[in-house]
């Protein structure tokens, strides 16, 4: 199976348009236009068809990370919340 072919995948199973996968592109500072995009959603025959790298499917992973998880708390957050749970 290739990247294209997890990136599909992933698309329509969590229901995503172009606009909000570059969005979520965005939030790890990872820039791409909707154009971009739509080659590696093309069939291998298209002469448009563009093969999806490694480093653009981890950024769309770990950008899925923080669009559903939200944000990673900070150290500091971390430590206060071990904090508080020890003293109740």
């Amino acid at each position: 199976m290739t990247n294209n072919d997890i990136f599909k995948k992933l698309r329509v199973a969590l229901k995503l348009r172009d606009d909000d996968i570059v969005k979520i592109l965005a939030l790890v500072d990872f820039r791409i236009s909707k154009s971009e995009l739509g080659a590696f959603f093309r069939k291998e025959d298209h002469p448009k068809y563009m093969e999806c790298g490694d480093q653009v499917l981890r950024n769309f992973l770990n950008g899925l990370v923080i669009h559903l998880r939200g944000p990673m708390p900070k150290k500091e957050d971390t430590n206060k919340l071990k904090q508080k749970k020890s003293n109740e």
